[in-house]
């Protein structure tokens, strides 16, 4: 009895398990069976409105600024060399690297030694010709004398001669008497004759005297210059730099000690494109005299400095391209130079154009233009000059016009947009609200109700899904924690 029953037992069991599946069974069957059958949700489409930054095109008269970058120089730069060579004896407190020196202050002195030994033998030598001259000029007033003596002499002679043949002709004298008379008149001219070589060769010594004489003066001036030269002054009020000399060392002739420049008389030198070139030139083709702005950048504080262009590099040189244009500034403290700087250069200034953001212009050079009914057109424009992160472009029949700010691969023509204004307020976008049928409404307010939510927020949303219109939001939120 005890197995008989243990085996209906089993058979019971079984047979109530197999109930069971079959039960589960139809049920799974039936859910599957109902979802397949239900017809799929649709939602009420609606078009994409994307929110946009717009600026409006404004005619107006723009001055391009062009932005490159150049390299301080002075205009006044003056290499200090030693036109003698010698030991230094003396260096002013100013000759130092950084040092100030004013207009004649005294830098540099080297031993004079030599110099002056040098400049005494010339005095000596300039001494001798001075006496040499003054001899020379009495030998010159002794000659003069001789032969005016010989001329007188000369002058007697010839009497004599004149008497002897008057007494001949008279028959009263000889005619041995006339030839001696003849004779000495021969000898007075021939006398006459060496004092008047006499005379040259006194007034050729003179000459030479005098030539001896200049040469002395100019080795005398030749020698003062050089003992002169072994001081060494400023020519200008300026700062030294590259200081290499000091006292009791030995500098050679024409050795360059140390760099007097003028920082007060500062240009700055930049290399602009050939296109950049040909805007700054007028209509005669002359280069304008454009201003120009010229900062450095000094931990977080910037230097500044105003100038004008003076005037472009001759060539272009060789590996080079554009045009070396120099420019003269007016006051620029704190400028030293050698500074890395930028320049900016004012362009001539453009008319009817207007400067928008870099982003607006796309590479063909076109523009989206929000039209009256809020759709984006494609229009085209001409770009004329880039400022850092702006450009310049031609308004024309464009004014007025409102256009994209910043371009983005999601807009193009025929979008429909919210224009956002710059400085304006955003407006948030208004949720999409869609009407609920009483079944899904049901089971929405049934998930919100069982859910694990504070109280005061299931009421918050059950009064928001039993209003008229909900938002689509909300309910797509609800229906993917649901799962369906």
């Amino acid at each position: 009895m005890r197995f008989l029953r243990r085996s209906l037992t089993g058979v019971f069991l079984l047979a109530l398990t197999l109930a069971l599946l079959a039960w589960a069974g139809e049920m799974v069957r039936s859910a599957v069976a109902d979802r397949m059958n239900e017809e799929p949700r649709s939602f009420p489409q609606r078009e994409r409105v994307l929110a946009v930054n717009v600026i409006t095109l404004q005619p107006q008269t723009i001055v391009p600024e062009l932005t490159v970058f150049g390299e301080l120089r002075s205009q006044r730069t003056l290499d200090l060399r030693s036109a003698t060579g010698g030991t230094v004896l003396d260096v002013s407190d100013a000759l130092v690297e950084g040092g100030t020196a004013g207009a004649g202050q005294l830098l540099l002195r080297i031993d004079p030694v030599q110099a002056q030994a040098a400049l005494d033998r010339v005095r000596a030598d300039l001494q001798d010709a001075q006496a040499e001259l003054r001899d020379a000029e009495r030998a010159l007033v002794l000659a003069d004398d001789e032969l005016s003596a010989a001329r007188a002499q000369s002058s007697l002679r010839a009497q004599a001669l004149t008497r002897a043949q008057d007494l001949s002709d008279r028959g009263v004298g000889t005619a041995a008497a006339v030839e001696a008379a003849e004779l000495a008149v021969s000898s007075a001219d021939a006398s006459v004759l060496s004092r008047r070589q006499a005379l040259a060769s006194a007034q050729a010594r003179i000459d030479q005297a005098n030539t001896r004489l200049a040469r002395a003066q100019i080795s005398v001036a030749e020698a003062e210059r050089d003992l002169s030269e072994t001081e060494v002054y400023a020519a200008f009020d300026g700062t030294l730099a590259e200081v290499t000399v000091s006292p009791g060392g030995r500098v050679t002739a024409n050795e360059r000690f140390a760099q007097l420049v003028d920082p007060d008389r500062l240009e700055v030198s930049f290399r602009v494109s050939t296109g950049q070139y040909a805007r700054l030139l007028d209509e005669a083709g002359a280069l304008t005299k454009s201003p120009v702005r010229v900062t450095l950048d000094v931990s977080g504080v910037d230097l500044r400095a105003d100038g004008r262009i003076t005037r472009e590099g001759a060539t272009v040189g060789a590996g080079q391209t554009g045009r070396l244009l120099f420019a003269q500034l007016d006051a620029a403290p704190g400028f030293r130079p050698g500074d890395f700087v930028t320049v900016r250069i004012d362009e001539p200034p453009l008319a009817d154009v207007a400067l928008v953001p870099a982003t607006a212009v796309a590479a063909d050079e076109t523009v989206l233009v929000v039209g009256d009914d809020e759709r984006l057109q494609v229009a085209s424009v001409a770009l004329l000059r880039r400022q850092g992160d702006d450009v310049i472009i031609s308004v024309g029949n464009h004014a007025g016009a409102t256009i994209v700010a910043e371009r983005s691969p999601l807009l193009g023509a025929g979008i429909k947009v919210r224009p956002i204004q710059p400085g304006g307020p955003e407006v948030a976008d208004a949720p999409d609200m869609i009407t609920l049928d009483a079944d899904r409404r049901a089971k929405l307010i049934a998930f919100v109700s069982e859910g694990r939510m504070p109280e005061e927020v299931k009421a918050r949303i059950i009064g928001q899904l039993e209003a008229d219109e909900v938002s689509s939001q909300t309910v797509a939120r609800l229906e993917s924690r649901m799962g369906s």
